[in-house]
């Protein structure tokens, strides 16, 4: 479980009993804390067609007007339908570096830990084999954690929602139920919820899912919604596609951030931050090199300009962010990227790039993000 929690006895943790999140030891990410899951080192490779390295370092805004709440996807591997509040290294710590960490340039983060489903509860139900396991418990901890930062943290700033799979459709229920049409929606910056599905109205921006909170439309828009389940073009989801599926005769929203950090419709170049640490990387293997000859990249993170792009495109019953890979066999950096989750020897179309939905466009979230701030701010 790496050093954040080393000491602290498991009796502590225990799955019955409800975290307290007044003690810091049950956020994962949160500003008061010196071992904080998202305080880490965020520098990046860039790494140019010509195949030159150029370190990036991040740069943090020490004023951060608005807070970001962040609740992460499906990754502790506990062996239980639910998951203790022992966050993994490999698991929720590591998972929080790569999809929100960044997002402290313009935030302040807090990150509940809760009991959520878990990979292996997962994998069994998949399986046909399904554990025990308690959906009303996980919401319950989210609940409990965004009641205690209203009440003790906020102190009326605005807010931006990040969530990513389970974590963006615990997120969906919270939004729903708690902020919806509600006072405190007027506090809502952005909600940026991937990796999930938001449903509206054939040709509408609002309704459905949410009925007062419209997807955002560009980057200067407050109070709206971003989302997205990414795809490649060469690999669209068939019929067994989990994510961005048409429902109840409405249709998957579909946000492209890079599209509304770069103020355009269509077509974006993305500005990715790609991992080279944690379970995305280590799925696939040994360490995979991204030129040739072999020369490892020593940053957690990996940027490609010019070589990935996103537009949202619907076929069929879905509605989604179509992925194209512009390798070029002509300049030493590798042609594809590792990303798709793999069912033996074979790609699972059903998932699309569900692994990596967030780094993709983390670059173009960061972007978006400060805009917004600027704009909330400025109302």
């Amino acid at each position: 479980m790496g050093l954040l929690l080393a000491g602290l006895s498991h009796a502590a943790f225990s799955q019955d009993t409800a975290p307290d999140y007044s003690n810091l030891d049950h956020w994962l990410c949160h500003p008061g804390k010196s071992d904080d899951a998202c305080d880490r080192d965020l520098t990046t490779t860039v790494i140019k067609a010509d195949g030159s390295f150029v370190r990036e370092p991040f740069e943090q805004n020490d004023d951060r007007p608005i807070d970001c709440f962040y609740v992460y996807p499906t990754t502790s591997l506990d062996k239980t339908g639910n998951s203790d509040l022992i966050p993994g290294e490999q698991g929720e710590i590591i998972t929080a570096h790569l999809q929100t960490a960044r997002l402290r340039k313009h935030c302040r983060v807090y990150g509940p830990i809760y009991r959520q489903i878990t990979i292996p509860a997962l994998r069994a139900r998949i399986a046909g084999q399904p554990m025990e396991m308690d959906r009303n418990m996980t919401y319950g901890d989210v609940l409990d954690a965004w009641n205690y930062y209203l009440e003790n943290e906020n102190k009326g700033r605005g807010f931006v929602l990040v969530g990513h799979s389970q974590g963006a459709g615990l997120l969906n229920q919270l939004i729903a139920s708690e902020i919806d049409g509600k006072p405190v929606q007027k506090q809502l910056v952005s909600a940026i919820v991937t990796g999930t599905s938001v449903q509206v109205p054939k040709g509408k921006k609002v309704g459905g899912t949410f009925k007062h909170i419209p997807v955002c439309e560009s980057a200067d828009q407050t109070g709206c919604v971003i989302t997205f389940s990414s795809y490649r073009d060469r690999i669209p989801p068939d019929n067994t596609g989990m994510f961005s599926r048409a429902s109840g005769g409405n249709m998957a929203a579909c946000t492209n951030p890079a599209a509304l950090a770069a103020g355009k419709s269509g077509k974006a170049e993305l500005h990715a931050h790609l991992s080279t640490i944690g379970e995305i990387s280590t799925s696939f293997g040994s360490y995979k090199p991204w030129v040739e000859g072999g020369k490892k990249v020593e940053t957690p993170f990996v940027s490609l300009p010019g070589m990935l792009y996103g537009e949202c495109v619907q076929k069929g019953d879905f509605n989604y962010l179509e992925i194209s890979v512009k390798g070029d066999p002509k300049d030493p950096r590798l042609d594809d990227i590792v990303g798709d989750l793999w069912s033996g020897d074979q790609i699972n179309v059903a998932w699309g790039l569900h692994l990596i939905d967030m780094s993709l466009v983390m670059g173009d979230l960061v972007n978006v993000v400060g805009q917004q701030a600027k704009a909330y701010a400025g109302k």
